[in-house]
């Protein structure tokens, strides 16, 4: 029989007192354990997610989401619901992204109202109706159905081939903008699509933090291929990023390109969107007289530079962020001159004879 003083138990108040300041101090350090045991890689992407969670409030007039702390403070989860979630799955489909980066960007979603409810900002019954929202799968029928339907959305008829651009149209398009905000932007915007290649998505993606001007070097996350790369900026880059940051339009954290406050305004605000780049693209393509451009017909006309230059298939693939070898090797062989290494024989035979073959 245990003596009755060999325990000292608080008593039950004293214990609840406890357990509360207990879960209040846990709570406190839940993103941060959270994140301190993911890998670089990871935190990168899920801030890339968070981003455009960001920008997809603001986008829908959630204001004091510009100024939400999403990673570090599980306060800024309080007020999330089922129908916000449900609504970002919505507006990613009408921006254009794939399926495969709809499903990863939820998925960021959900772990981190999972986190804040753990620290007691967010009810479980709200994370629950959160869980219940689903992203289809993309080689699931409902996937092959939703991107059926998302082709709908594309504003004209897709494009039966890149639009090719000429040498002096790509140099007015890095160098031919207005000394404003929005007109240095636009230089970054250009030099990003033309000289490194980079996807719409990407671009949208980039963080201040990406850049070191430094050292000339941009690290951004390719979620396409869930890969973090580092390309060294071209001179022309460098030099615009550094003019859009010189200038005082670089913020010192946050997305690199901002939209402009207004439809004829020059000032940057808010996040851009995938759309609101593709728009700008357009009209600068407009501007040096190329009808339709879009980010990816830079990205093509990259790649195509590249290929002719005698760039190693290899090495085009990694610097282009793909998967395999078969879209660099496209490129590769349609700068090939078919009839190069064709020898002809002197023509100095007699000419057939009328009728001959």
């Amino acid at each position: 029989m245990l003596d009755d003083h060999a325990l000292s138990l608080p008593a039950p108040d004293t214990l609840a007192r406890a357990a509360a300041a207990a879960d209040q101090a846990a709570a406190h350090g839940v993103f941060a354990r959270y994140r301190a045991e993911l890998a670089a890689q990871t935190r990168r992407a899920q801030d890339a997610d968070l981003a455009r969670w960001q920008r997809y409030l603001t986008a829908v007039g959630v204001g004091e989401a510009k100024d939400a702390a999403w990673a570090t403070e599980p306060s800024a989860w309080t007020h999330v619901t089922w129908g916000l979630v449900e609504g970002f799955l919505r507006w990613q489909e009408t921006a254009g992204y794939s399926l495969a980066s709809i499903a990863r960007a939820l998925a960021t979603i959900r772990v981190y109202c999972i986190q804040a409810t753990r620290a007691g900002t967010l009810s479980p019954e709200a994370l629950a109706l959160i869980q219940t929202v689903k992203a289809p799968a993309p080689r699931s029928k409902a996937g092959r159905n939703r991107d059926a339907q998302r082709t709908t959305t594309r504003r004209g008829a897709k494009k039966e081939a890149p639009t090719k651009l000429t040498a002096t149209q790509v140099r007015r398009l890095k160098h031919e903008h207005a000394e404003t905000p929005q007109g240095r932007r636009d230089a970054v915007l250009m030099c990003l699509l033309l000289d490194h290649g980079l996807r719409v998505s990407e671009v949208a993606d980039l963080q201040v933090r990406d850049l070191d001007l430094e050292r000339g070097l941009l690290r951004f996350y390719r979620r396409k291929v869930d890969a973090t790369q580092t390309h060294r900026l071209t001179g022309d880059t460098l030099r615009a990023v550094r003019r859009y940051a010189a200038a005082g339009d670089l913020r010192t954290e946050g997305q690199v390109l901002r939209a402009t406050t207004g439809p004829r305004a020059v000032n940057l605000g808010g996040p851009i969107s995938i759309q609101g780049l593709r728009d700008r693209v357009r009209l600068l393509g407009q501007r040096v007289g190329v009808a339709g451009l879009s980010p990816h017909d830079c990205r093509h006309d990259w790649a195509t530079r590249a290929a002719r230059a005698g760039t190693d298939p290899l090495a085009l693939q990694e610097a282009g962020g793909w998967s395999s070898l078969a879209m660099p090797r496209r490129y590769i062989e349609a700068a090939v001159i078919a009839n190069e290494r064709v020898k002809l024989a002197a023509a100095d035979e007699e000419e057939p004879p009328d009728g001959g073959a």
